[in-house]
């Protein structure tokens, strides 16, 4: 991987949110850096990752030089809704950090309301088939932080759905698809303009 040290090594970090996304947040950050644990359902958080785990009252005690969010955390109903409000410049998603590290490899992101797994599969197989070092990543197969074995050379046809990007601060594409936009995930966004 084409590391950019200086952005993540030796920083305070909380990842919010413990599902796939978070785990794979976390292994990748682990080992350069403090980072610790909170999910509104502590029971998600095994025995093996208990000590990163931190509580309500302790987190409102530590500054945390970024927030990486789990794309099912949702900023108006979580239990950190306050604490969040106030640092939210330190939100950051795993598709920053995936970016901030892979700045060089080029890639291809596909969002919108249906077809985003069918067309990323299929652009997939397109570059793949031209023997090309490719990964399919995001919202279908792999979370983007457990890919390895990065070349310069590799693309990357990632799958973003609303929550994944939402958040994101630092993310770019060097392609990017809007497929269709209709009515969807409007608990979360509010309105269909704010979902656009």
């Amino acid at each position: 991987m084409n590391k950019q040290e200086f952005k993540f090594k030796n920083k305070k970090i909380l990842i919010y949110g413990f599902g796939i996304s978070g785990k794979a947040s976390f292994n990748y950050l682990k080992n350069k850096n403090y980072v610790y644990l909170y999910d509104d359902n502590s029971r998600l958080i095994s025995q093996k990752y208990k000590k990163k785990f931190l509580s309500q009252k302790k987190i409102n005690q530590y500054s945390f030089d970024y927030i990486v969010i789990s794309p099912g955390i949702d900023l108006k109903k979580c239990i950190l809704k306050n604490y969040l409000k106030k640092n939210k410049k330190k939100i950051i998603t795993e598709l920053d950090i995936f970016y901030l590290e892979n700045k060089k490899n080029f890639k291809i992101t596909i969002t919108g309301t249906n077809g985003k797994s069918t067309t990323s599969k299929l652009l997939y197989e397109i570059i793949k088939n031209h023997k090309k070092d490719v990964r399919l990543v995001g919202n279908i197969g792999n979370p983007i932080l457990l890919e390895k074995k990065i070349g310069p050379k590799t693309i990357f046809v990632i799958e973003a759905s609303s929550y994944q990007i939402e958040h994101s601060r630092y993310f770019k594409t060097d392609i990017s698809a809007i497929l269709n936009i209709s009515p969807d995930h409007l608990e979360r966004h509010g309105t269909l303009t704010k979902y656009i």
